[in-house]
């Protein structure tokens, strides 16, 4: 009776996890939602993900996406000193009481949006990079098309309230997949507690998650009254990047505690497969100015189901060879992943230059040049 116990609950578990992983319905508060893998860019769960709502202060991830983008161009760096404008001053919401005329570093300054989301300091940054807060907004809205977030309108850089301010869930995850390649984020992200103004003032990371969730990295919270409670969490473990945007939760709590079921079905569920390099020999060219051509292929992450990492295989389909003319990233093969039948991805094969057809002159050069003579 008892071993019929046992089997009764591993089958029982077993259809749960099933079930899970299938993509059943999780319980979350938040009026949306979106679960992506950061390498990937792959949706592992989404609830109203399209909808437009206010993102609150989630905003700061698309102005802090911009200021770090400036910095890899060279218009200033981390010392570069920043004064704050009357109008940067005037913000009132989330702020550190910064006084037009004062100065601090962008790197303080970046430390007081990301820990503190302080909106006077954002609104500084932007002015900093683009000129005014206007101009730097249009800025956020040129780039957030760039990245395809086809549901989103930016009216300021701080997400205070604003007619036809609007993203979604999708849109914030794709934009933090984007500040998350920005490594030096993170220096800001995982801070719980620092001070600023020498030490006078006292910051605490308003996500929570930062030190009361395994893995936890970032990035940002968000709230006003009308937009309630926003964030996009981002956390790593073994390897892979999460990222888990949750809109309109109706309190912080819950907010929170919606972020940790996308994370932890995220992690229960998926893995990230990371292939290795492939030693590819030259191919063969016929009728070409040159016998042989390099060729490469670059394969990416692939996310598969957790527990079937050691399960993938890979195979080569090559080309015996390629007839001149052609040009640089001509395909002559693929590199196909799979795990048993399943094919998960592939990745094609190119030439890495091109090589052009041989002429009757080139013939005979060759012919002259393979003829040896002995006296």
């Amino acid at each position: 009776m008892k071993r019929m116990k046992y089997l009764l609950v591993l089958v029982l578990s077993a259809i749960a996890l099933c079930t899970l992983a299938c993509g059943a319905e999780l319980e979350l508060n938040s009026t949306s939602a979106c679960l992506m893998e950061a390498s990937t860019g792959k949706i592992l769960y989404e609830k109203n993900a399209d909808e437009r709502l206010e993102p609150a202060s989630v905003t700061k991830i698309m102005s802090l996406l911009l200021v770090f983008e400036a910095m890899d161009e060279g218009k200033f760096d981390l010392n570069t000193p920043v004064s704050g404008s009357e109008h940067a001053c005037s913000m009132g919401g989330s702020q550190i009481w910064l006084e037009p005329g004062e100065t601090m570093s962008v790197d303080e300054m970046l430390k007081a949006v990301v820990v503190a989301s302080a909106n006077d300091c954002t609104v500084a940054l932007g002015e900093l990079v683009a000129g005014s807060e206007e101009s730097f907004a249009a800025l956020m809205n040129e780039r957030a098309n760039e990245l395809g977030m086809t549901n989103t309108h930016f009216v300021n850089c701080t997400g205070l309230p604003a007619d036809n301010h609007y993203t979604t869930a999708r849109d914030i995850a794709i934009m933090t997949r984007e500040l998350h390649k920005h490594k030096r984020v993170y220096d800001y992200t995982k801070i719980w507690m620092d001070t600023l103004r020498g030490g006078e003032f006292g910051i605490t990371n308003t996500n929570k998650l930062i030190r009361f969730y395994n893995g936890a990295t970032g990035m940002k919270t968000g709230y006003t009254s009308s937009a309630l409670y926003c964030m996009s969490a981002t956390a790593e473990r073994g390897g892979m990047n999460l990222i888990a945007a949750v809109m309109k939760s109706e309190s912080s709590d819950k907010r929170f505690a919606d972020a940790k079921k996308l994370l932890e079905y995220g992690f229960a569920n998926y893995a990230v497969y990371r292939p290795e390099q492939i030693k590819l020999e030259n191919l063969k060219v016929l009728g070409g100015t040159r016998d042989s051509v390099e060729i490469e292929t670059e394969c990416s992450d692939i996310l598969i189901e957790k527990g079937r990492q050691n399960k993938v295989e890979v195979r080569v389909e090559l080309d015996e060879s390629i007839e001149a003319p052609f040009k640089k990233n001509t395909k002559v093969g693929r590199v196909v992943y799979s795990i048993g039948q399943e094919e998960i991805a592939q990745y094609p094969i190119v030439t890495s230059e091109g090589v052009e057809k041989i002429t009757f002159f080139g013939i005979f050069k060759k012919l002259l040049a393979s003829t040896v003579t002995v006296i």
